[in-house]
């Protein structure tokens, strides 16, 4: 939107100006050529007044009297030529060429002829047409400035309602927006005001269903259980004994499925999103494996940035630290991690690459299948790393094959708004907190 609405404004000025610059110029060039004509043939016919009487008082007439009405000043005649009753001819100045010329004859038969240079007239129009060209360049450069304004004014509470909107989606309930003082975006903020606190009140009435749940089945199940151990440890009969303790197995079986789905149902309804500052991760990865690569005799290098990322902290760690660990058992050379921003989205790609020999060709498409190893592990690091990614709405991909580059994607936060003022409510990650 942001490229639109400059978009948009460089078009209409530009149009502007070319609609109006244009006549403009034509005009006023055709202004300063009619002044100076009419200003020409003024001072022809002051000068031919001038020498009429001089000639009827029986003065003659020399080139020095002409010379007197010529001047150097530009725009002023540069050459007269008088032409007198009997046909005498006196001139004065030098004539100039290429020019505009304009006349005068007296009652008494003395023609003036005038001469004005042709490039006095033009270099005029030439600094009056650069005028309007830089008039032109500056009201260019003002709707520039203030469609950048605009824009920002614009884009900044979308990027709020975007982020925020990411923060609901996810699970997290925001505060009301304020108010931004335009009339489309406030609709849309107070209307996800709005949804946020309905879906607050229905993950509230989900967690205590929830919570209710887990109590009213893990009471019965429990005493359930105790019932089975003690006919278990009381018969004496094997069969009996033996069809308790797979009644046990068959309750102990349930009771962890019930966890399971009681643990997927919270981790659903309290999503662990949130803003993370890449270089604090990067700053914890770093003081965490240069000891373990300088003794393998290798190098990392975690080039800084100043990125932040949608994820959760503890995952976005686990992941970097699934990566790089394997990048140190299986890879070679210098272990190299960057971020960068992808594509027009303000997504941000964390690339974790080596030197090394890269991932065998047959497992490259089952790279991130669960127990899918090279023999040196257990096949589970990268399955989870991946799981972890795509929760938080992300990806993991081997980027190359060799030598190898698994890349991250996830979704970045715009760099033209002050962070702070656009989501106040995000937290740094603390350095030190992972999980493992």
């Amino acid at each position: 939107m942001r490229r639109r609405v400059l978009a948009a404004t460089v078009s209409a000025l530009a149009v502007a100006v070319i609609m109006l610059g244009i006549p403009l110029a034509v005009a006023v060039v055709q202004i300063i050529r009619d002044d100076a004509l009419r200003d020409l043939e003024s001072r022809a016919s002051t000068a031919a007044r001038a020498l009429d009487v001089r000639y009827q008082s029986g003065e003659s007439i020399t080139e020095e009297n002409v010379n007197s009405f010529v001047s150097r000043t530009p725009g002023s005649p540069s050459y007269i030529q008088v032409t007198l009753p009997d046909g005498t001819v006196v001139t004065g100045g030098e004539e100039p060429s290429p020019a505009y010329s304009e006349s005068y004859a007296t009652e008494s038969g003395i023609r003036v002829l005038a001469y004005i240079s042709w490039w006095d007239v033009f270099w005029q129009g030439a600094r009056m047409i650069a005028l309007v060209v830089a008039s032109g360049t500056v009201a260019i450069v003002a709707g520039i400035a203030m469609a950048v304004w605009q824009a920002n004014r614009l884009a900044a509470p979308l990027v709020y309602l975007a982020a925020s909107a990411e923060q609901l989606g996810s699970g997290q309930v925001r505060p009301r927006l304020e108010a931004t003082g335009i009339e489309e975006i406030d609709m849309v903020a107070d209307e996800l005001a709005r949804s946020a606190d309905r879906m607050a009140a229905r993950l509230a009435t989900e967690r205590q269903f929830a919570a209710d749940a887990s109590h009213q089945l893990r009471t019965p199940l429990t005493a359930l259980t105790m019932r089975l151990e003690e006919i278990t440890f009381m018969t004496d009969q094997a069969e009996v004994r033996e069809e308790a303790e797979r009644s046990l197995e068959q309750v102990e079986r349930l009771v962890g499925v019930v966890d399971e789905l009681l643990g997927r149902s919270r981790r659903a309804l309290g999503s662990g999103t949130e803003l993370v500052q890449l270089d604090e991760v990067f700053e914890q990865q770093r003081e965490e494996w240069s000891g373990p690569f300088h003794q393998a005799g290798r190098t990392l290098v975690i080039e800084p940035t100043h990125s932040t990322v949608f994820a959760t902290p503890g995952g976005l760690a686990q992941v970097l630290a699934t990566l790089i660990e394997n990048s140190l058992k299986h890879g070679g050379g210098v272990t190299r991690v960057v971020a960068r921003e992808s594509g027009q989205n303000h997504a941000v790609v964390i690339e974790v690459g080596d030197q090394g020999d890269g991932v065998p060709e047959d497992l490259a498409g089952r790279i991130f299948e669960r127990e899918v190893t090279s023999g040196k592990g257990t096949g589970l690091g990268l399955a989870l790393a991946r799981d972890l990614v795509t929760a938080d709405g992300g990806r993991l991909e081997l980027a190359q094959r060799v030598p190898a580059m698994f890349a991250v994607f996830l979704q970045g936060v715009p760099r033209m708004v002050d962070l702070e003022e656009i989501v106040p409510h995000g937290r740094a990650v603390d350095p030190r907190r992972r999980r493992r």
